[in-house]
């Protein structure tokens, strides 16, 4: 476990990078459309998993980067109209949702495991 938070503290802008494409590519895939029934768990597992790096690293302006996250999937919901999706409310709540879990797991997780 050690092992994996000091690399996820390493390169936590990376793998921060890469989900936040990830997400923000899949936002406007069609073929998520599909996978309507699971929507919301959809939504907040890549926000639980998003917010994870950060937090785990923790750098000074870690607040405004969260308040970031929050914002962007808000923006992102409002332009899913464009590409054929439904804008819902109830989204972004499971967005923000899982922000919030994301950051208390990795609260938990930064206060017992400690990394040289």
């Amino acid at each position: 476990m050690n092992l994996l938070v000091q690399w996820v503290r390493k390169y936590w802008i990376l793998i921060s990078l890469f989900l936040v494409i990830t997400i923000t590519v899949l936002s406007f895939t069609p073929l998520l459309n599909a996978l309507a029934s699971c929507d919301k768990i959809l939504h907040f597992t890549a926000y639980f998993v998003l917010v994870l790096p950060l937090i785990l690293r923790k750098p000074r302006y870690w607040f405004v980067l969260l308040i970031i996250y929050a914002l962007s999937s808000g923006v992102i919901e409002l332009l899913q109209p464009y590409a054929n999706h439904r804008t819902d409310v109830m989204d972004v709540l499971a967005n923000i949702s899982g922000l919030v879990c994301g950051s208390v797991v990795a609260f938990i997780i930064n206060y017992f495991v400690t990394v040289d």
